[in-house]
């Protein structure tokens, strides 16, 4: 699975909110370290909850996490205040600008400025050399909820076409050509079984096709394989009646039918995944009783082990 992905120097995650896309990212970005590759782990939520996940403190920066891998908060006023600091040096000059009330103003009310200058950083940093190579080898995006996310993709197009053939316009373009580059760029999806993030997937995936960006691949997390069938529930009904337990059978009955039934949905959601998109598939199980850190690693051996599931559908679609 990494061994595809690791070709990109940038990869995003989005997903409907509440499906794991920041356990996800931190888990992609931990493999990948692992595999030997020196990550930046970049997250939009300003909660921080991947750094908390990496057990480290929030910061605009770079982070270290370990020896390859860092983590980061990608927060658009931010980004943009770096960047003036880059071509206005003087900092008496840029003190007066950030702290005036036209400044202020012009942030808040320029449509998609902070959101570009987001999208300005991730890329930034992936061009960023030390010692005549690149700083990053790899740089992991855990991006906003999907239409925020789709909103925050589209805006070099449209700022693009709103400034021309300016300096916001070129550095818009470059942006814009990046990520629908697919050697440079992968856009992964995340999802659960339930119907609703399936079906927001589903969208966001053709709504990507029509900005003329490829997935990647979904990753298809929490999914359910209990290692019991409904013969082997019945037989334990049987038996917890013939030895004077039924109740407890009653009771198990459910619990395990629950269980059966959310597995049987996961089958249908999967297969409907296979055949609506082209993207491969990354099955990720459900894994109960651990959080955090602890969870992030788990996955990440997870994502480090397992084959990616070929589509049948044909490119055409998505």
């Amino acid at each position: 699975m990494l061994s595809d992905l690791l070709r990109r120097r940038v990869i995003f995650l989005l997903g409907k909110g509440g499906v794991g896309t920041t356990t996800v990212s931190a888990a992609l970005a931990l493999a990948a370290s692992d595999a030997g590759n020196s990550v930046l782990a970049m997250e939009a939520d300003t909660r921080a909850p991947m750094a908390n996940a990496f057990g480290v403190k929030p910061a605009f920066e770079p982070v270290m996490v370990s020896e390859r891998l860092f983590e980061m908060v990608l927060e658009g006023r931010h980004a943009l205040e770096e960047y003036l600091k880059l071509v206005i040096p003087a900092r008496a000059v840029m003190r007066a600008v950030f702290s005036s009330r036209l400044y202020q103003f012009f942030v808040n009310a320029a449509p998609g400025l902070k959101e570009l200058m987001m999208l300005g950083k991730v890329y930034y940093e992936a061009e960023r050399k030390f010692g005549g190579r690149d700083h990053w080898d790899l740089i992991v995006v855990d991006g906003p909820a999907s239409g925020q996310a789709l909103s925050l993709l589209k805006m070099p197009t449209a700022a693009q076409q709103t400034f021309g053939d300016s300096v916001v316009g070129r550095e818009a373009g470059n942006i814009s050509r990046a990520l629908r580059d697919d050697r440079e760029t992968a856009v992964v999806l995340v999802t659960t079984p339930e119907p609703l993030p399936i079906s927001e997937t589903l969208e966001t995936a053709e709504t990507l096709r029509e900005m003329g960006i490829k997935p990647a691949a979904i990753v298809f997390n929490r999914s359910r394989k209990p290692n019991f069938s409904n013969h082997d529930l019945a037989k334990l009904k049987e038996h917890l009646i013939a030895t004077g337990k039924a109740s407890d059978a009653e009771y198990l009955g459910k619990i395990a039918k629950s269980e059966l039934d959310r597995a049987s949905q996961a089958e249908k959601a999967l297969a409907q995944l296979r055949a609506e998109t082209s993207a491969p598939l990354i099955g990720l199980q459900l894994l109960r009783g651990i959080s955090g850190g602890e969870l992030v690693r788990a996955l990440a051996r997870e994502l480090a082990a397992n084959p990616v599931e070929k589509s049948s559908k044909r490119a055409a679609r998505v």
